[in-house]
């Protein structure tokens, strides 16, 4: 990657929860300008932590970043507030499609620009593009989100992001209890806001089939490590991903621990 192209740098960083529970272990990634990077690896590897990380949302769990460094755009960024990272065109979408129940899809869109100063015109722009990526969110604007289904609530939660004007997308877990079809709907529109808009994603994601499909690059948590990164497409290719994240492949091996060139790491600290 070039130097000049990268957007976030996240360098050796440490996190540690409730003063003792070490949770990252020397988290190192990069993020170019207007790149979709994959982060990858089963419930509990680390990717919700690397994203609040970045976000600086750990705090309301607890966590800290002890050592390491995270840089957007050459700035330092650990000591910022939540909402001067969205100053900054930061955005998390949390894990689980959170949105206010008891407002309309079209509220909800709204709250997610309350930290613009642009007018109200721009904001009204900015909604019809929203509402042109995401059609079905147009017919169930005066519905309560609590009313909608799963997949409507994802396009909502991402949809009130944009509202915002990011640069970078935080993206956890979008594919979370939604049928394989909505998965799909998702990721094209990932794609096509990459593609049109410029906006930059870093993923995290279970499903490590659709998000190798989408992603340019991607790295591989266990336990708080990264173990492999690379080019999306050479991750599909890699005959140890195929077999121990796709499902897919033979082989004699038991476990992740037998690939020489990525050992497992224990899971408890010495």
């Amino acid at each position: 990657m070039n130097q000049a192209a990268i957007l976030l740098d996240v360098n050796g960083i440490e996190v540690i929860y409730n003063h003792v529970i070490l949770v990252l272990k020397g988290v190192s990634l990069r993020v170019p300008e207007r790149g979709i990077v994959a982060l990858l690896g089963g419930n509990g590897a680390g990717k919700t932590t690397t994203l609040r990380a970045v976000s600086n949302l750990l705090r309301g769990e607890r966590g800290e970043v002890t050592k390491g460094s995270i840089e957007l755009r050459g700035e330092r960024i650990e000591k910022l507030s939540t909402s001067e990272m969205v100053e900054r065109g930061v955005i998390q979408v949390m894990e689980g499609r959170h949105c206010f129940a008891h407002l309309t899809i079209e509220e909800n869109l709204l709250t997610g620009a309350y930290t613009r100063k642009d007018g109200k015109a721009a904001v009204a722009q900015t909604m019809e593009k929203v509402y042109a990526y995401f059609p079905r969110l147009k017919e169930r604007r005066a519905s309560q989100a609590a009313y909608t289904s799963g997949g409507e609530q994802q396009m909502c939660a991402i949809g009130r992001a944009l509202m915002a004007n990011p640069k970078m997308v935080l993206l956890d877990e979008p594919s979370m209890g939604l049928a394989p079809q909505i998965v799909e709907e998702v990721f094209e529109i990932v794609k096509d806001l990459n593609a049109k808009e410029g906006v930059t994603f870093l993923l995290a994601e279970q499903n490590t089939n659709m998000a190798l499909r989408y992603a340019d690059y991607g790295y591989i948590l266990e336990s708080g490590r990264i173990v492999m990164d690379g080019a999306a497409s050479e991750l599909a290719n890699n005959e140890d991903v195929k077999e121990f994240y796709l499902g897919v492949g033979g082989g004699d091996r038991k476990s992740f621990r037998d690939v020489k060139s990525y050992r497992r790491r224990k899971r408890w600290l010495a």
